[in-house]
């Protein structure tokens, strides 16, 4: 891809002021108010949308196959190793365990260093390229200077990069390897970027600040275009693009959904889809200004000064205009500020890996953890369109989420035969039930939901598990195989889980069996009162259907 456009017309506008300024003369900040957050402007009048479309088709496989609407004026400058069109991937087994039905993760982990900070500094290294500068100063918390080091070992720029106190050795050691310069400092973020700034100064090295906004926001914004055209093609007819209901992500600074959010705004004025998506933004319950602000109905964030959270990367105190203009799309397109605790977003590392295979870092730990509370708050629909942005790969903290104990040691230095296999807590824990629990019958309707019960369920060698996806064809296996034990939904077509229950109960070779009731329904007073009389257990859909689903149903029924 080798395309001179000295034709392109690029102005950037002041998030603050709205002053207009060409690109080539942008000096890092606004003229006229000092402000460095600055989206960039493109003459999209000269684009055909379905013309443009089409020719995406014979392009290659990276975010630049959109350089019609990115910050660079000649694709030669273009600094790239097939960063993007990263892979959206339905979460089959985690949806049915929240009760979404469509529910997706974009999994930013496939970029080249591993993370979507590959998005932005291939965008930012290029730009730099095309200006002539060879060294440059960043202050990051992991991720973009890694992303940077490799970048700028590709181009030829030599790259300074400051790290708060809290950043992880494995990711300042990454950074290393590529040939940066590493200034660990002792202070939080901000303090960091304050420090970095005066670095630069002095040293008459390149900041990248005005740029790093740029670049952030118009390469993220790559992220929307994909998944409107990836959402065409799984929900639609490969023809449309379609623009989720739902898009999540944990927020520091919050350039990341700031770009996000500027390419649906794009795709909507091209008339590529046809509507926004709500926001989910969520971050750590140690450093969270956005979420306090949002809760008082606040547009201002107060900083938050003692960052509490050890998730390092998203713990930027002041957010300044970024949460004005978040506060903004979500007051105009729907959306909710939300926090989750260091713990939860750990354990939701646990709970996606062993459900989807999907093993993520801490920040995307964070937007998980508000998944799983947005989810069942009902804030988020079953039936609604969800994209989560599976920022980072988790290699770096794998001991913190795991613990010290997360192996055992078998010794067989003196064993005439092999011994077994040393028993995992989930095994342990279902050989509890009592030995009688062969057959159980599942009534799921979702059948991602049916199975996932149904695996967790035979996987301990206790019972065989028959399932039916509708009440009639339930009842008709439960007269069969006479279960020691019925899971069901309540809302299926036709024979409802209601009607199960009460025909169960009716019967006299069935009515002491025990009935688990698996929901996603709010329940009336009536028939919250039905079940407790009926049911020996409910359990709420986004009370996660694994390893405690199982305790839970040993310690009811055992």
């Amino acid at each position: 891809m080798t395309t001179s456009t000295a034709h392109k017309q690029i102005v950037l506008e002041c998030a603050n002021c709205h002053t207009l300024t060409p690109m080539q003369e942008f000096s890092g900040a606004c003229p006229e108010c000092g402000e460095v957050l600055v989206e960039a402007r493109y003459d999209l009048e000269r684009i055909n949308p379905q013309e443009w479309v089409k020719s995406l088709r014979d392009r290659p496989s990276s975010l630049w196959r959109y350089h019609e609407v990115l910050p660079i004026f000649d694709t030669s400058n273009v600094v790239s190793m097939g960063e993007g069109v990263t892979p959206l991937i339905k979460a089959e087994a985690l949806g049915a365990s929240l009760g979404l039905r469509n529910l997706y993760i974009k999994d930013e982990r496939q970029g080249p260093t591993g993370s979507f900070k590959d998005r932005q500094a291939t965008v930012a290294i290029s730009a730099l390229m095309e200006m002539g500068v060879d060294e440059v100063v960043v202050a990051s918390t992991g991720n973009v200077a890694i992303a940077y080091g490799a970048y700028g070992a590709r181009a030829g720029i030599k790259l300074w990069a400051f790290f708060p106190a809290l950043t992880p050795n494995d990711k300042m050691r990454e950074a290393a390897l590529y040939g940066a310069e590493i200034i660990k400092t002792t202070g939080t973020y901000d303090q960091t970027k304050q420090l970095a700034a005066r670095f630069a100064k002095a040293k008459g090295v390149f900041l990248d600040r005005g740029i790093k906004s740029v670049a952030a926001i118009e390469a993220m914004k790559t992220m929307a275009y994909e998944i409107a055209e990836q959402l065409g093609q799984e929900l639609e007819d490969g023809e449309h693009w379609r623009a989720p209901d739902w898009f999540l992500q944990g927020v520091s600074g919050g350039m990341g959904p700031i770009g996000v959010g500027k390419g649906f705004r794009e795709m909507l004025g091209f008339g590529l889809i046809d509507k926004l998506p709500a926001f989910g933004m969520i971050q750590s319950t140690g450093c969270a200004p956005m979420v306090e602000a949002f809760r008082r109905g606040q547009r201002v964030a107060t900083p938050v000064e003692d960052s509490q959270t050890v998730i390092a990367t998203l713990a930027t105190g002041n957010p300044g205009l970024a949460y004005q203009i978040l506060y903004d799309y979500v007051d105009e397109n729907g959306g909710y500020f939300i926090d989750a605790t260091d713990e939860e977003a750990f354990n939701a590392i646990r709970i996606l890996a062993r459900t989807e295979g999907i093993s993520v870092e801490p920040a995307t730990g964070v937007t998980f953890a508000g998944l799983f509370k947005l989810a069942q708050q009902g804030i988020i629909k079953p039936d609604d369109v969800v994209v989560v942005n599976c920022s980072g790969h988790t290699l770096p903290v794998e001991k913190q989420i795991l613990g010290e104990r997360w192996q055992e040691t078998v010794d067989l230095s003196h064993a005439e035969t092999t011994p077994p296999v040393p028993a995992g807590d989930l095994v342990s824990a279902v050989r509890k039930i009592p030995g009688t629990l062969r057959r159980v019958v599942v009534i799921e309707d979702n059948e991602g939901a049916a199975r996932l019960m149904s695996r967790l369920l035979v996987a301990h060698g206790n019972a065989e598990v028959y399932m039916a996806h509708d009440g009639a064809h339930g009842l008709a296996l439960i007269n069969e195989v006479r279960p020691d034990l019925v899971i069901t939904d309540l809302m299926m077509p036709e024979v409802d889980g209601f009607a199960v229950i009460d025909q169960i109960r009716a019967s006299e070779a069935l009515k002491n069996v025990p009935i688990v009731v698996v929901t996603a329904k709010e329940l009336t007073v009536r028939e919250r009162d039905f079940l407790d009389t009926h049911a020996d257990l409910l359990l709420q859909k986004g009370s996660f259907i694994d390893d405690e689903f199982i305790q839970q149903l040993v310690e009811q029924l055992s």
